[in-house]
């Protein structure tokens, strides 16, 4: 049985490599959409996942869910991938990074953009908008969302850089951290063959398709 000290040095393992590694790793599973991108491409984040469910063009739950995130979790939003109004901006951010979230990971959009790159919070969204929002509606939080296909429950880890966004369930990180390091091993090994010669053809075994395509 893994301990919370054992749990913590997977998950930072795991950090260790790419998000498109950790999605190939845990069979192409637990990316969410390409529109979800960083604010800038430095920007990286990782940590279990803290759920909100919000109405589009309203910011309510987001000012209730920081009365009530911990440390390191990573404030994942459901916002309907509604982009024409930015329930974030820089006052939210400035309580997260009080607070010690490590990042939000948003279905919608943000604003203050400038403000955010310059305090170093990590913000992967669908888009940027300058109109405000309002704070009356009721929504949700530590509730399972989906994002696109990808269903995250409360807890699940996020892993996130320039290529994207992805979900690893909690209970998968073990046999995740060790199929990732597999395919990091083998990719190397690829690497090595090809700086001496070798082809991705022959090392993937594409031969028998391009033959059948007639490109062989």
């Amino acid at each position: 049985m893994i301990n919370k000290t054992n749990f913590t040095d997977l998950v930072s393992q795991l950090s260790q490599f790419g998000s498109a590694s950790i999605y190939e790793a845990q069979g192409a599973r637990g990316a969410l959409d390409s529109g979800m991108k960083p604010l800038c491409s430095s920007m990286q984040v990782f940590g279990s996942a803290f759920t909100v469910d919000i109405r589009p063009g309203d910011n309510l739950m987001l000012h209730y869910a920081l009365l009530h995130v911990q440390p390191g979790d990573v404030l994942v939003v459901d916002a309907k991938r509604f982009v024409e109004a930015g329930p974030w901006g820089d006052i939210l951010t400035e309580q997260a990074i009080k607070k010690g979230v490590a990042g939000l990971v948003i279905n919608g959009a943000v604003r203050d953009v400038q403000t955010i790159k310059a305090l170093g919070f990590p913000v992967f969204c669908q888009g940027i908008s300058i109109k405000g929002t309002a704070k009356k509606q009721l929504g949700k939080i530590n509730v399972p969302i989906c994002i696109g296909d990808t269903l995250i429950n409360p807890g699940d880890f996020i892993f996130g850089d320039a290529d994207g966004v992805v979900v690893v369930p909690r209970q998968d990180i073990a046999t995740v951290l060790q199929e990732t390091q597999l395919r990091e091993k083998t990719e190397e090994n690829y690497r090595e063959i090809i700086k001496g010669g070798g082809s991705t053809v022959d090392l993937l075994g594409l031969q028998d398709t391009l033959k059948r395509l007639q490109l062989m």
